[in-house]
């Protein structure tokens, strides 16, 4: 799909919402929500993924599609999984994903427990896993809510390379549509947020033609909000970099205008499937609206409900506001030295950035006190001027370089950008099972944008040292000791170096060369998950040129 980077783009969708056990009441909008997302994800237009979906299926045909999806993966594609379902837990609190034929009393054997889903995504290659979960954790159950009480989301399925998105925070439930008794079963609402957001391109809050995962999240939010839904989603982010989860009508551009009217023509008359969503009129001019006029910038779904609910009309303004377009900061990267020590077992860390915030004189307006600021003549204060480039990106209008205003007298203090460089100090937690190469993610810790936009991300690399006597191995530290002949036949005591400082090793009588002592635990902590790796010592048996035993053994 053009505009995207490389690799495979795919997407399983799976739902639930019919049970045999009587404790588990039936769920009206998991097959809608299955069926409305992987409209909009397969769209080319929009989401342009390769999409599987699998429908009230069994634990074991859950767990069978769960496996297929992460296996044999490259690293650079981008995996999308969304469950809609009840979510149960065990005994000790730990959430499962509740299937057709599942007991609540049996959920390991039944269900499907979180940590099976862990495992999956920590065994696969792809650097960016995006999960949509549409359960809830809190709570009895309620008609047309779905859930059981409280469980870690974060601890049992957060990792680095990963994005969770989340229904609701744990101790609320995930609402099912409006009209519960509704003949027609329509989406649930956070699912129903999603899809409004993907297909009406209203999520792209930056307008630069793309949709992000913290831009969707961000939507989500807002329109569960302003509809007065009772329910908070959640978020948790560990990526190393903006992931895009769909393009809008910006993006596109006037260069699939023709292929839309084209599709349009070719369905006239004809009923859409799933595997061939409707067009989507994004491009398509306004009512009385000249034919050779740009695209308008209608407001969608959700402008329409932050209007309604700051009680103005929903008609777009007549001229654009004068001031200037926010732009998102640049993310920025920091390489930080660390030794082994602190890469092993994790740390925190002080560092210094150069960044920018929003200017205080002009509040990021770019002009000078009481002077006036004009709407760009040459793309009318919208930023762009329906020029896309060959990746299917928007370009910035070339006259205001997509600040979309013109600014006679520019504030003296910023020089008209709206932002000045600071520096700051920044205290980083580092987790133990870091190495050389790792990043970071610190979100919305970068610069802030032009026109006092919201911040970029803020990646921190790990340079890692080498110790001068353990080597690294994964999360395996491994150490060489030389032995003369009489140590190793009587046997001995050797001090050796670990990570907790010196111990003392007692090496058996009758060692051979070759063979390695094993210090469980005394390795580096594991990144995605509890415990360490292991301390292995190599032992070598020999005296030197002399004749002698090896000084010092």
């Amino acid at each position: 799909m053009s505009g995207f980077p490389t690799g495979r783009r795919d997407a399983l969708l799976i739902a639930t919402g019919t049970y045999e056990s009587p404790a588990l009441k039936p769920l009206r909008s998991p097959r809608q929500d299955c069926e409305g997302l992987a409209a909009v994800l397969r769209d080319p237009a929009i989401g342009g993924f390769a999409v599987q979906q699998l429908v009230d299926g069994a634990s074991y045909e859950v767990k069978r599609a769960l496996e297929q999806f992460f296996r044999n993966r490259g690293r650079d594609d981008l995996l999308l999984l969304h469950l809609s379902c009840h979510g149960i837990k065990d005994d000790e609190g730990h959430l499962s994903f509740a299937a057709r034929d599942t007991d609540k009393d049996l959920p390991a054997s039944t269900a499907v427990p979180a940590a099976f889903l862990h495992d999956q995504m920590a065994r696969c290659r792809a650097r960016t896993i995006v999960v949509l979960l549409d359960c809830c954790y809190s709570g009895a159950f309620l008609p047309g809510a779905k859930g059981d009480d409280y469980v870690q989301v974060r601890e049992e399925l957060a990792g680095h390379g990963r994005a969770i998105l989340t229904a609701t925070n744990r101790t609320e439930y995930a609402w099912e549509g409006d009209h519960l008794e509704a003949a027609a079963p329509q989406p649930s609402r956070f699912t129903g947020a999603l899809i409004e957001g993907l297909r009406s391109g209203d999520a792209d809050t930056d307008q630069d033609g793309r949709i992000t995962v913290t831009e969707l999240y961000e939507y989500v939010f807002e329109y569960l909000h302003h509809t007065g839904a009772r329910q908070r989603p959640q978020m948790w982010a560990d990526l190393e970099y903006r992931v895009t989860l769909a393009r809008t009508a910006t993006a596109r551009g006037t260069a699939t205008a023709g292929a839309a009217s084209a599709a349009v023509g070719a369905s006239a008359g004809g009923a859409y499937t799933a595997s061939t969503p409707p067009p989507m009129p994004t491009t398509a001019p306004g009512p009385g609206a000249p034919a050779g006029d740009p695209p308008s910038q209608a407001q969608g779904l959700f402008g329409r409900l932050k209007d309604a609910f700051n009680g103005v009309e929903s008609e777009p303004p007549s001229a654009p506001p004068r001031s200037r377009r926010p732009r998102r900061g640049q993310d920025s990267v920091i390489r930080v030295e660390f030794p082994l020590l602190e890469t092993a077992l994790g740390t925190l860390k002080e560092v210094e950035v150069d960044t920018a915030k929003v200017c205080d004189r002009c509040q990021g307006d770019g002009a000078a006190a009481g002077t006036p600021v004009y709407p760009c003549d040459r793309c009318g204060g919208t930023g762009d001027f329906g020029e896309v480039s060959p990746l299917g990106d928007a370009l910035p209008c070339s006259a205001c370089n997509g600040d979309a205003v013109r600014i006679p007298s520019p504030c003296e203090a910023c020089g008209g950008e709206g932002r000045v460089r600071v520096r700051r100090t920044l205290t980083i937690r580092v987790p133990g099972g870091v190495d050389h190469g790792t990043r970071i993610q610190l979100a919305g810790e970068g610069e802030v944008g032009p026109g006092g936009g919201p911040p970029g991300d803020l990646y921190l690399e790990v340079v890692e040292h080498p110790h001068p006597e353990l080597e690294r191995r994964g999360d395996d530290l491994h150490l060489t000791r030389r032995l003369s002949r009489s140590q190793a036949r009587r046997g001995c005591t050797i001090p050796v170096p670990t990570l907790e400082g010196s111990k003392s090793v007692r090496v058996p009588a009758g060692i051979r060369a070759g063979q390695t002592l094993r210090l469980a635990g005394h390795g580096t902590m594991h990144l995605r998950g509890g415990g360490r790796g292991d301390l292995l010592l190599h032992l070598d048996i020999g005296d030197d040129a002399n004749g002698r035993p090896a000084a010092g053994r």
